[in-house]
């Protein structure tokens, strides 16, 4: 059985005020066509499938759209849980169409996926909180996957019935698990885990979380999850959240992160966007590869100390968004700036680097000062904070504002 693993879409994300919708339709239709290329039999989406727990009418209708066509209308199961970004509402609410389609939608611990024969053919053959069994008429035993959709403190509190305050969730969290795999997955059929959680392989350092990724609430007063509470009848743990792909742990679980499909924030600057091929049999050690994505514009972050060697590599990369640093002795000035954000569309950060700032010099206010009119603070403040005093167009615009601000 082949399956395809994906994750934290972020659909109707946006980079500062720049839309990434158009990009993302690009990459979902990449996947798709990866999909239907590699004869995939089922979909893993691993959570974070919106930005917002409100999202746009556009993002709404690019996962439904999405959806369908990946599904092949019904004959590709595709099971999708919420992330830390996903409304559990929102996601649940169309569960009971979309499962015609053979999409499963899950989002909380205490929901239980209705049992019975679809349309398709496939069949959920059993369900139970966080469970669920299908069986794809293409094959002669089940799919077992655990659902682990990210739910907060609170939550997990009340759906697994956690009575001590003082017992650390990721425990409870990992005996649910292994309860669950001890009952169901035995050699006779495919296990899988897909999770949205924080996982790490006890005592290695944990994996930053990406700028633009809300961190997920610490479990318990636990940094993370363990890679080892992943029950070991589980063949493959299908990940999301932490936007880079990467194994966090190969045995006895590969305990897998897809990655996001597109780069969303300048800390991913320059990684390979990936979705998972998975190659699974009963009883059998998965077989797994990364796919590269190529769609949707890169990020990149740069820094130059001169105008000529800015603009030469803005006008050689112009299909990506930049973070640009440029070193100055000075403030960055009025022309160099205009110069290079008309040089490239794609410019969402500059950032001026201060050289040779002189902090032995720095003016320190005193009590005194106070009494010093706003244009000379202005220019202490500036000197105490950029190690040089504020030029004169600065100045001017300074004391133009402070103009326009005064009542007489």
């Amino acid at each position: 059985m082949k399956l395809l693993h994906t994750a934290d879409w972020h659909l109707g994300k946006r980079l500062q005020d720049v839309s990434r919708l158009e990009e993302q339709k690009l990459v979902l239709e990449e996947i798709i066509d990866l999909a239907d290329r590699h004869e995939v039999d089922m979909v893993l989406l691993a959570g974070d499938v919106f930005d917002t727990f409100n999202p746009s009418h556009e993002a709404v209708e690019l996962l439904y759209k999405t959806l369908r066509r990946l599904s092949k209308n019904g004959d590709r199961p595709i099971v999708v849980i919420s992330g830390n970004h996903d409304s559990t509402q929102f996601i649940e609410a169309p569960d009971p169409l979309a499962r015609e389609l053979g999409i499963f939608f899950y989002s909380r611990y205490d929901t239980v996926i209705p049992t019975g024969k679809l349309e398709n053919g496939s069949e959920v053959l059993f369900s139970d909180t966080g469970f669920v069994s299908l069986k794809l008429p293409r094959f002669d035993f089940p799919v077992r996957i655990i659902l682990a959709p990210y739910a907060n403190e609170l939550l997990l509190r009340t759906y697994l019935g956690e009575a001590d305050r003082e017992a650390e969730l990721r425990q409870v969290l990992a005996d649910r698990w292994q309860e669950i795999a001890d009952r169901y997955c035995d050699e006779q059929g495919v296990n899988l885990f897909l999770g949205h959680f924080f996982f790490v392989k006890e005592g290695e350092k944990p994996e930053p979380e990406p700028e633009s990724e809300r961190p997920i609430l610490h479990v318990g007063g636990a940094q993370a999850l363990y890679t080892a509470h992943i029950p070991a009848q589980i063949q493959y743990a299908a990940l999301g959240h932490l936007h880079r792909y990467h194994a966090c742990s190969t045995a006895p679980v590969p305990a897998v992160y897809a990655s996001s499909p597109l780069a969303y924030s300048f800390s991913e600057a320059g990684q390979q966007k990936q979705v998972v091929l998975i190659e699974a049999a009963p009883g059998k050690p998965v077989h797994y590869e990364p796919l590269p994505l190529y769609q949707g514009r890169t990020l990149e972050r740069k820094t130059f100390d001169n105008l000529t060697a800015a603009l030469e590599w803005l006008e050689t990369h112009p299909d990506c968004f930049v973070e640009l640093t440029y070193e100055t002795s000075h403030s960055i000035d009025a022309a160099t700036r205009r110069s290079l954000m008309n040089a490239h569309d794609g410019i969402i950060n500059l950032i001026p680097l201060i050289q040779s700032r002189e902090r032995a010099g720095e003016q320190q206010l005193q009590v005194q000062d106070l009494e010093r009119d706003m244009s000379s603070l202005f220019r202490m403040y500036y000197q105490s904070e950029k190690g040089q005093p504020p030029n004169q167009e600065l100045l001017g615009i300074f004391n133009e504002v402070i103009s326009q601000a005064d009542p007489s």
